[in-house]
């Protein structure tokens, strides 16, 4: 007999929760649903009573005050008729059981036991008898996901069946792979294996081996001729795209047609994000500007803040997991950016905020689903929550990012995930101060594992994210998050090294410990570790799956001997588990036991540098453009119908479900103004609460416009990144001074596949040339802006294949910026301050209207991609850090979506408070005046005292629109009234959303 704890809301209480819950449910069905969620834990514990379960339960899982509890192997809560039950998989992480456990081990004294002990599953009510067909579909495709979910429906009442644990056969068997002699074979046993290697490199690896000195090498460590199933994983996981990054540096034949030439490119990331940043930086230094520290050499990108703190940056994807598990994808994608964050250098410092940049198909989606395909609906859902509580409860405050829907994410969204931490500038160890940015591992160093335990799930994740998603996807793929088990490890790992314990550290993220100890051990050229020694979730694991397993909040460490015990002590004493798996070594090879069983021995230079280079043909396009329509439609009712869509409309529904103010540094939040309703360009923090210096992050998305020009897209993702910092106050580098006053960039490309292949990708060498085109504008925006990017990441599989189709995501660049800000009590927000204030347009406005909201509205697919005109736009950006300087301005708006129109009644929305705009001499037509999404722009309002000496600032750089007043947004343009539309009614429109 199973008993479970069953904890509900109490009848006739508020139950946010239900009514959420009836609401999506009810949204499925297209009718009126009722239903409620009941809490479940499993429990093995048979020596304890009814009462005593119940109890605990009341003091340690249940609110009493608006809970009921019932301890029973039999449920029927009252008034339900049906059920569908979901329970997490067996192996998977369950952080609510773990509490349950932790806390059953508290209050009654007694150790926390070693295995699970307590269940957390959910019973899903309804008060309806429904159908089996229709609790079915409930099941798998709203409630539950059959990827992570145990999942059963039907009558109540509902019997509890006993926990499903993973049961494997324990053994230590490693296997020889023999590599077949037909190009046909090996390509069968890639694929056959998930190992995502080429034929090419198959080869490759065969010819090594087969090297008389490997081969003997080989024979004397007692591994056979054939590599083992664990080196296969192992030159899998280091040679995936995700991992290499070998389309980014590959070298690329060119048919430029838009130049009328043929050329050759050698490695985008060398040529166009690695070489123009190491410029700047060369510059900076010779300024007396060298704020940055460390840049494409760790886990994050680090820059200074002052003379004891550094601030690292990083911002991942976790695309391919979300598209399968969209809540455990986004919620391991946050955890494992943080881990980046805190996993550089010696490890440590403190998480300072997270961002999130989501793109999606649209909620409305109406094309049938493929198989194994989810409704952008449903994944949006489950990856704002995952992001949500990867943020809320670890305790970082999710401050800025943005939203983008596009048909084209159906298949696979793109999940940005971004973490900054404030890590100390230098560590004590044993007496000595040490840089602690940079890792200092030696031979005879302990290789140390600490955190979560290893299972099955994540197996294959490197290879699985280095591909485009198909049917029938391995579940072991999936991962679970655990922000609980991470809250710790960070802050032991923030107590370890501030205490001299760690000389290194790296997070066992994409390919485990293969990645996480195969790195560190090229700093000392060689590394052994014993599998018999890593914590597993369960017995029975194989040695190559505890080698590459991807399970999460996990760090692994380079610990000298002599503080090995300390460091043992200090993780026991906080609870977290940590075991000395190995050393380093200076043997040239990286080297995996299991016991005194030999796994894998490979040479680090050959897996790290080996691997054979791609040689990929591209075609450059001409940007295209062609005359849009003359649209007779009323400008009001357009502004409210762009207001309304979904690349436009209030964020706010989704934004508050983060915690954007906990640490307490937040000043410019996601939405401020009198109501909390106006959007905000950046969101700017302080560094500590002593001071007032604070840092800016801001990021820039504008994938629609590379449908028409790549390169003019990339640069005005650039641009609206830097004017979003420059709005609020931050100053570019060659508007700066000193040191610390850093202003830097995170680029990530998101693209589909690119190689071209005659039968499954014949445009690839379109697609690729168009990310050539992104790269090259992405650098020269570096060069001309003096903005370095300190880190980055490419993701080249962004394609669902099922069902005969393939859904190919727009080529997608994301820019996030970070940037000092002197004083955050001077930093300006976006909404109007009061009545009376002088409105201006600062920057020019030209006619480019290509894939602009209004003409998506329109269904008009003609105009030209707005482009950054670089010299201007960079001296417009010193005139307003003078205005800035000066304390000119009482807001400041940067232009983006939906162009002039958007950005005045998003002024007025925030502020409650209305505008009389009007231009006299302008030579655009309202439309286009209104409407254009041109880069480099912004509305401020200044005082009326002021107004004079504003417009002597700018010049001709800026035009005075009109004056803040009254309740509504009125605009005049060329002496005709345009339009006049009540505050109220731009708030409804935009808070609504799309209908």
């Amino acid at each position: 007999m199973t008993r479970v704890i069953a904890i509900e809301s109490r009848r006739g209480a508020e139950d946010p929760r239900a009514h959420a819950l009836g609401e999506h449910v009810s949204r499925a069905l297209g009718t009126p649903t009722s239903a409620r969620s009941v809490r479940l834990f499993a429990t093995t514990h048979q020596e304890v009573s009814d009462l005593e379960l119940a109890a605990f339960a009341q003091g340690a899982l249940a609110d009493p005050l608006v809970d009921d509890v019932e301890v029973s192997a039999l449920l029927s809560p009252l008034g339900a008729k049906s059920y569908v039950h979901l329970a997490r998989l067996p192996g998977l992480t369950d952080d609510e059981a773990r509490s349950a456990e932790l806390s059953w081990a508290l209050v009654r004294g007694e150790p926390a036991t070693d295995g699970a002990t307590f269940f957390a599953q959910e019973l899903v009510v309804f008060d309806e008898a429904l159908s089996p067909a229709t609790l079915e579909r409930l099941a798998r495709d709203v409630l539950g996901n059959p990827n992570v979910h145990e999942l059963s429906w039907g009558p109540l009442p509902f019997v509890p069946v006993a926990p499903k644990r993973v049961s494997l056969a324990a053994h230590a068997r490693v296997l020889a792979v023999p590599l077949p002699d037909t190009d046909e074979a090996l390509v069968a046993l890639s694929k056959a294996r998930s190992l995502g290697l080429s034929l090419v490199e198959l080869s490759a690896i065969a010819a090594h081996l087969a090297e008389p000195e490997v081969a003997r090498a080989r024979a004397a460590n007692g591994l056979p001729e054939a590599p083992t199933d664990c080196e296969l994983e192992i030159f899998a996981q280091t040679w995936s795209e995700h991992c290499k990054h070998k389309e980014f540096g590959a070298t690329i034949a060119i048919d430029d047609r838009e130049r009328g030439e043929a050329r050759t490119l050698r490695s985008l990331f060398k040529t166009c994000v690695a070489g123009p940043t190491r410029e700047v930086c060369a510059t900076l230094e010779a300024r007396g500007q060298g704020f940055v520290v460390v840049v494409f050499d760790d886990n994050a990108g680090i820059v200074r803040v002052d003379e004891t703190k550094n601030l690292t940056l990083k911002v991942e994807t976790h695309n391919s997991p979300s598209a399968l598990d969209p809540y455990g994808g986004a919620i391991t994608g946050v955890l494992g950016c943080n881990r980046d964050a805190v996993g550089t250098g010696r490890g440590g410092g403190r998480l300072y905020f997270n961002t999130d940049v989501l793109c999606f198909g649209t909620p409305s989606y109406a094309e049938p689903l493929l198989p194994g395909q989810l409704h952008p609906a449903r994944v949006f859902e489950g990856v704002v929550a995952g992001v949500r509580d990867g943020g809320n409860k670890s305790g970082v405050p999710t401050v800025n990012g943005a939203l983008v829907f596009d048909d084209r994410y159906a298949g696979k969204p793109l999940v940005f995930c971004g973490s900054a931490a404030l890590v100390p500038a230098s560590v004590s160890v044993d007496g000595v101060s040490l840089p602690a940015w940079k890792k200092d591992v030696r031979v005879g160093d302990h290789i140390v594992t600490m955190g979560g335990r290893v299972g099955q799930d994540g197996i294959h994740g490197a290879t699985f994210s280095s591909s485009e998603l198909g049917e029938g996807q391995s579940r072991g793929v999936v991962q679970v998050g655990s922000p609980f088990t991470q809250k710790l490890v960070v802050d032991l790992l923030e107590e370890a090294s501030a205490l001299g314990l760690i000389a290194g550290v790296n997070d066992s993220g994409a390919g485990g410990l293969s990645s996480s100890a195969g790195e560190l051990a090229r700093l000392t050229g060689g590394a052994r570790v014993d599998t018999s020694l890593v914590p597993l979730k369960y017995p029975g694991l194989r040695p190559w799956e505890i080698f590459v397993s991807e399970s999460q909040e996990r760090m692994t460490l380079a610990v000298r001997p002599e503080h090995l015990a300390p460091l043992l002590t200090l993780a026991a004493e906080r609870g977290v588990e940590a075991r000395a798996i190995g050393e380093f070594t200076a043997t040239g090879q990286l080297e995996v036991v299991f016991g005194t069983v030999p796994v894998a021995s490979l040479s680090l230079a050959f897996l790290h540098d080996g691997v054979p280079p791609l040689s990929l043909s591209a075609i450059v396009e001409s940007p295209r453009s062609r005359p849009c329509q003359l649209h007779a439609r009323s400008l009001g009712p357009l502004l409210l119908d762009v207001l309304a869509s979904p690349n436009v409309c209030s964020r706010e529904a989704t934004v508050r479900a983060y915690d954007h103010e906990v640490k307490g540094k937040t000043v410019v939040k996601p939405h401020m103004g009198v109501a909390g309703h106006a959007p905000q360009d950046a969101a700017v923090l302080l560094v500590d609460h002593e001071g007032h210096e604070g840092v800016a992050v801001a990021n820039g998305i504008c994938p629609r416009y590379g449908d028409l020009d790549p390169y003019a897209m990339a640069q005005g993702a650039f641009d609206e990144a830097v004017r979003s910092l420059v709005s609020v106050g931050a100053r570019l580098p060659g508007d700066a001074r000193g040191p610390f006053e850093f202003f830097a960039g995170c680029d990530n490309f998101c693209v589909p596949d690119s190689v071209f292949h005659p039968e499954t990708n014949p445009d690839g060498r379109e697609k690729l040339g168009k990310l050539v085109r992104i790269a090259e504008g992405l650098a020269e925006m570096v060069r001309a802006f003096e903005v370095p990017l300190v880190s980055g990441k490419d993701s080249m599989k962004n394609d669902l294949r099922a069902g005969g189709r393939k859904i190919s995501v727009p080529p997608t660049l994301l820019v996030t910026m970070v940037a000092k800000v002197r004083d955050v009590r001077r930093v300006v927000t976006s909404e109007w301050k009061r009545p009376g204030d002088v409105v201006f347009l600062v920057g020019e406005t030209h006619d480019e209207l290509g894939r602009s909201i209004a003409l998506s509205v329109l269904r008009d697919e003609g105009g030209l991609a707005p482009r950054v005109r670089v010299p201007e736009t960079r001296a417009l950006y010193t005139l307003m850090t003078t205005a800035h300087e000066r304390r000119l301005l009482a807001s400041s708006h940067d232009l983006s979506d939906g162009g002039l129109a958007v950005a005045l009644a998003e002024c007025c929305i925030g502020a409650g408070l209305g505008a009389r705009v009007h231009s006299g001499a302008d030579t655009l037509p309202a439309f286009s005046a209104l409407f254009s999404e041109s880069h480099a722009r912004f509305v401020v309002s200044v005082p009326a005292a002021r107004a004079d000496e504003a417009s002597a600032l700018f010049g001709d750089r800026a035009s005075r629109l009109g004056e803040v007043g009254g309740d509504a947004l009125e605009i005049t343009w060329r002496g005709e009234h345009t339009l006049r539309l009540a505050v109220a009614d731009l708030a409804r429109a935009w808070q609504r959303g799309p209908q």
